[in-house]
Parts: structure tokens; C-alpha cells; sequence
């Protein structure tokens, strides 16, 4: 297994966060393999090597991917005051220290992933690591390709720029609009507030793609996990 820094490993085994985890250390409080560690670049084999934090024996616990198909209705939270549905309800017991990888508001549905990686979640969350969104949008009324067009140049709303990369129209009639659309930022409710702009309400949003992940057949309510392969390919390449 790849040496990892003693500060990851820590805050990866529930000890403390990583800013936390370098307190710690200074503090002489870890030793490994019999030997009190201090040093801030000190790599460790979570395999093989034996950590403890005051005593206590550390494991490196297990990373978790996993892909839902979330319905419309419940949240994607790990918990919420009201007592409403989330996202976790459909996962097994032991896996409801999970968290959502991003979100889908209340009302949307399609695919979310779901870890316990911290890594993994903030590569997949964050703009500059460029991980694209794909959606189906259903809205209201006839949505004419001049509109279209201003969501790829780009709209504000409430004093925020918004845009999409690629919009693609796939059902059009005088009673409703269905296009896919492809995001690189997946700001708070972007598709949502990018119809808002033109005046336009979104009567169906479903997120079919994260990255090169499709949704595929997975039914509402269902969890899978990555493959290997599939969490490679999220992740940028060394």
C-alpha cells in the first residue's frame, strides 16, 4: 500500500482533522512502531506500520464510494431537523456516517455519490478540478434557442454569474421544454436558477452524469458502489 503523510492518516482514522492532526503530533502524542513521532512529514504504511494516539491503537478504516439514485423528496443530508427523508435512509446501518458528495436539492433526483473519503469529496466538488455535471431539465412552456444560447454565454442571478457548457435540446412542443444540459461549476441550485433567469419553471430535474459515471439503469431509492476502475477515473492522474 502507498506510504501516506502521519496527518492524513489520522484524520482518515477518525482521530482528528488534519490541522488537528499536526497539533497531535507535536505534541508527542503519536508513536510508530515504538518510536515518538514529531516530525510534520513523516509517511507512514497503514498497512503494516503500528500507530497509536495516546495509547490507542489506530486502524485505517475502510473507504467507502457509493452511487444512488436519489428520488425526488428527500434530502441529501446525513441528517435533518425537520425529520424529512435523506439520502441515507436508503443505505445500509453501518453506512450512515457517509456523506453526500455534493448535493441535489429537495425536489431533484439522479445520481449522487456518497463516501466517508474526504479527498475524494473535495476533488469532485471543487471547480478547479473541472469533474462535469450532466442533467435532463423538463420545463415549462416552449424555450425557444436564443434563450438556450444566453445560458451558455451566461446569466446572472441574485448578482451571481451562471452558465452551462453545452445545452441540448431533445423534446420541444408549446407545452413543455426537455434538454440536457452539461455543468462545470454545479453551483447551489444552478440549473434550477439558470431557468429562473429567463423567467422559465422547471418542472422535472434529473442528474444522469458525474464525471464519465452514468446513472445508467439503477432504479430510484437503489445504491450501488464504484468499482475501482470508476473511482480511478474520477480522480486525477498522477
Amino acid at each position: 500500500m502507498t506510504r501516506v503523510r502521519l496527518q492524513k492518516f489520522l484524520a482518515e482514522a477518525g482521530v482528528a482533522s488534519r490541522r488537528a492532526g499536526e497539533t497531535i503530533i507535536l505534541e508527542g502524542r503519536v508513536i510508530v512502531n515504538g518510536e515518538v513521532i514529531r516530525e510534520m512529514g513523516a509517511k507512514i504504511d497503514p498497512l503494516h506500520d503500528h500507530v497509536t494516539v495516546d495509547g490507542r491503537l489506530l486502524k485505517a478504516r475502510r473507504k467507502i464510494y457509493v452511487a444512488i439514485n436519489k428520488p425526488r423528496g428527500c434530502l441529501s443530508t446525513r441528517s435533518d431537523p425537520e425529520k424529512r427523508a435523506t439520502v441515507l435512509d436508503f443505505l445500509p446501518a453501518e453506512w450512515r456516517t457517509l456523506y453526500p458528495v455534493g448535493r441535489l436539492d429537495y425536489e431533484s433526483e439522479g445520481l449522487l455519490f456518497l463516501t466517508n473519503d474526504g479527498d475524494f469529496c473535495l476533488r469532485l466538488t471543487h471547480p478547479r478540478y473541472g469533474i462535469h455535471k450532466k442533467y435532463v431539465a423538463t420545463v415549462e412552456g416552449r424555450v425557444e434557442d436564443d434563450q438556450l444560447n444566453r445560458m451558455v454565454q451566461g446569466v446572472t442571478h441574485l448578482r451571481e454569474r451562471l452558465k452551462a457548457e453545452r445545452i441540448r435540446v431533445v423534446d420541444r412542443n408549446n407545452t413543455h421544454t426537455v434538454v440536457e444540459l452539461e455543468l462545470a461549476e454545479g453551483k447551489n441550485r444552478e440549473v434550477r436558477r439558470l431557468f429562473e433567469a429567463l423567467g422559465v419553471a422547471v418542472t422535472r430535474l434529473v442528474r444522469f452524469q458525474i464525471g464519465p459515471i452514468k446513472l445508467g439503469e439503477l432504479p430510484q431509492g437503489k445504491w450501488r458502489t464504484l468499482t475501482e476502475t470508476e473511482i480511478k477515473s474520477l480522480l486525477p492522474r498522477s
